[in-house]
């Protein structure tokens, strides 16, 4: 068990993460207007909440979470294979629930586009 300065801890980096995120997303979204086609545009922003909000449980300490990117590039680097490929899980079950979602954006993009 943590003490509670920890878990202050703990809490502060996922509220800054959030915020950072908020201010990243809203940028990022800003410059991908320039791209056209609204299906590509939704797509790239996709990828983004995908990449960089998926969270993976701290194998050291039990219900704690992380960015799965950062725990899996981590791991990869010290070459914690297990570690790494339990992250590309988590990001590929987020994959795919966002590609569902996609499709029926896409598909409600065309019903209301009618």
């Amino acid at each position: 068990m943590m003490d509670a300065e920890t878990n202050l801890a703990y809490g502060l980096f996922w509220a800054f993460y959030a915020v950072a995120f908020v201010v990243f997303f809203y940028a990022i979204s800003r410059l991908f207007r320039l791209i056209p086609v609204y299906g590509i545009r939704t797509l790239l922003q996709s990828v983004l909440v995908v990449g960089l909000l998926t969270p993976v449980e701290s194998s050291e300490v039990a219900g704690w979470w992380m960015p799965a990117w950062l725990h899996g590039g981590y791991e990869t680097i010290l070459g914690n294979s297990d570690e790494a490929g339990r992250a590309l899980l988590n990001l590929g079950i987020a994959s795919l629930v966002m590609l569902l979602i996609w499709i029926l954006d896409m598909v409600r993009y065309r019903l209301v586009k009618r």
